[in-house]
């Protein structure tokens, strides 16, 4: 039988398509990068936006960054099967630019339906981008790797695996912070 969570997820996909959020994004993309993952997942991870290797295969995190995720997430025990990820801005900004803030507010309703339906216990902002949207006020470098609770959900603000792949102090920082997961969680069950 089809996941009713899914048949909801496919439902706001939709929704985005039929009313053209963002259609100048669209229309320099090759398609929309929705999400990938279990439905039922007790941990979601949110990016920023789709880069290159993302919008040509329709999936979150499947370049280098995304190579560096699965790798982290295998030492915690977890695949990407067992987790779901998305991004803030669901189209390819044009040579990969920061999106910007109104794209993020025009994305914003349709990533917190995802949620809705997906109600993790566990919420991954990776980058500045998707903690700002989600955390407002909060500066990354000093928060990253402490939960934070807002409106019954607890979040976990970390780095962008990019920023690691750039530099080898922040990819410690990272792992660090990554190791903790199972913890948190626990903590939260």
């Amino acid at each position: 039988m089809a996941n009713p969570k899914q048949a909801q997820l496919n439902k706001i996909k939709a929704d985005i398509l039929a009313q053209k959020i963002c259609p100048e994004l669209a229309a320099g993309a090759t398609q929309l990068v929705f999400g990938d993952g279990s439905p039922d997942a007790q941990i979601v991870f949110i990016g920023e936006a789709p880069g290159k290797n993302e919008d040509l295969q329709g999936l979150p995190f499947v370049g280098a960054a995304g190579k560096f995720l699965n790798e982290m997430l295998a030492t915690i025990g977890l695949k990407r099967a067992d987790v779901y990820i998305t991004n803030i801005v669901k189209y390819r900004p044009p040579q990969n630019r920061d999106p910007f803030p109104d794209e993020k507010l025009a994305f914003l309703p349709f990533l917190k339906a995802q949620l809705a339906v997906i109600k993790p216990k566990l919420i991954i902002t990776l980058g500045r981008h998707s903690m700002e949207a989600l955390l407002p006020g909060l500066k990354i470098s000093d928060v990253h790797g402490q939960p934070k609770r807002l409106g019954g959900q607890v979040y976990l603000p970390l780095f962008h695996p990019a920023a690691a792949l750039y530099n080898g102090g922040m990819r410690q920082t990272l792992i660090d912070d990554f190791i903790k997961i199972p913890r948190i969680l626990a903590k939260i069950n």
